[in-house]
């Protein structure tokens, strides 16, 4: 059973506490991406108030992903790959394999979506502005403390964005209490959209990205449950307030009555909210907001696809991994520059990809919870969250059914 050694003694309540702050940004940041964006201005545009259901929907689910994740991740001191190859050999060069993959086409997304934010902010050429922003994460990875560099970039990061979406929001005057109604009452709902949403949000490696973090922070071990369950707790809380902001920043738009057109090869949806509530300083608003994001999820998708190359290589330190991560971040760039697949093309077909990704992960790790009782070390999983992860693992291969067409669909062109 290959197991990462983690120097539990000596870590302080301190050291802890910013390691799961690490994680928690990490997740939360990874989980708020270019592809959030613009599904939840899609998807608002099309659905009013009704989409605030399919938003509180995504939070419930993913909190029982997160949470079921976390806690095995806390109690057995493994990778999540390793976890899952001490439950069913083999299984963990699977997961690592779809989880490297998908990480990879998200990636070149997430370059794009820098470009188009950069774009949107500055007026540079996007295929400029995307080498830009993949530089500049490189340059992270490749600092003697990148860590700590990584860690600090996606605060900073993630807290810019939150500042600018909320402005938009106040702006927007959105109304409120008719989207809280709906998050509870809904007048229609989508299941389509919760599925979308779940994926974009905690499929793929964003289901690990935080939970790796923790690991590699050493705050992790069956003493720290209760601190672990907490983090994971507060992350989906920090992602679910950027999201329901968001959302309400494009609902005050469409409220007005604005036409927002989703369809189209230029066409940018959550661009448009922004313009026409902010006026023109709001595309550049939208353009800050938009390379936040892509910037911490191209650190996310770098730092946690990585990770997994541990399945195949254990003996990687931290110096090797930043430099497997510099190549990473490289090879996306390449794609994203030698690629004519338009950005929407790839989100889609990544979408889709994570569909795939995220029931086989939690599928194995509730029977390593149920079936394997030495990997355990004698905990006694909560039945609660056991059968929460149960169902939520149950919708999760329907999500994955639902994913197989665009899929095929994008490799078939």
């Amino acid at each position: 059973m290959a197991q990462v050694t983690i120097p539990q003694s000596g870590l302080s309540p301190a050291a802890r506490r910013k390691g799961y702050i690490a994680a928690i940004m990490i997740m939360a940041m990874s989980a708020v991406g270019p592809g959030f964006i613009t599904q939840t201005a899609t998807f608002t545009a099309k659905m009013g108030a009704a989409f605030a259901f399919a938003i509180l929907a995504s939070i419930i689910i993913d909190f029982v992903i997160q949470a079921n994740i976390w806690r095995m991740v806390t109690i057995t001191r493994m990778r999540a790959a390793d976890i899952a190859n001490a439950a069913i050999p083999g299984s963990g060069y699977l997961l690592a394999v779809l989880i490297i993959v998908g990480g990879l086409f998200f990636n070149i997304g997430n370059i794009a979506g820098a470009g188009l934010g950069l774009n949107a902010l500055v007026d540079m050429d996007p295929k400029i502005g995307g080498a830009a922003a993949a530089i500049v994460a490189i340059i992270i990875f490749l600092s003697k403390r990148a860590g700590i560099a990584m860690d600090r970039v996606v605060l900073v990061a993630g807290a810019v964005k939150l500042a600018l979406v909320l402005y938009a929001c106040v702006v927007a005057a959105p109304p409120v209490g008719e989207a809280l109604r709906q998050s509870i009452m809904p007048d229609h709902i989508n299941f389509a959209t919760i599925t979308t949403i779940v994926g974009g949000t905690v499929g793929g490696y964003i289901t690990y990205a935080g939970a790796h973090r923790l690991l590699d922070k050493g705050a992790v071990g069956p003493e720290h449950i209760a601190e672990a369950n907490k983090a994971a707790i507060t992350g989906i809380l920090v992602t679910g307030v950027m999201r329901y902001i968001l959302f309400l920043a494009v609902l005050g738009v469409v409220a007005t009555g604005t036409v927002i057109t989703f369809s189209g090869k230029d066409a940018n949806p959550a661009g448009q909210a922004f313009l026409a509530s902010c006026g023109p300083i709001g595309y550049r608003i939208f353009g800050a907001v938009f390379l936040a994001s892509a910037m911490t999820s191209i650190i996310g998708a770098g730092y946690t696809s990585v990770t997994f190359v541990t399945a195949f290589k254990k003996d990687m330190t931290e110096r090797h991994r930043n430099f497997a991560t510099v190549g990473f971040i490289l090879f996306s760039l390449l794609c994203f520059e030698l690629m004519k697949t338009t950005p929407a093309a790839m989100l889609v077909f990544v979408g889709g990809l994570n569909g795939l990704v995220l029931p086989v992960g939690l599928s194995i790790f509730l029977f390593a919870a149920v079936a394997c009782k030495k990997l355990m070390g004698g905990y006694h999983y909560p039945r609660w969250l056991l059968g929460l992860g149960v169902l939520v693992c149950l919708l999760t291969w329907y999500m994955a059914y639902k994913s197989v067409g665009p899929i095929f669909a994008f490799l078939g062109k």
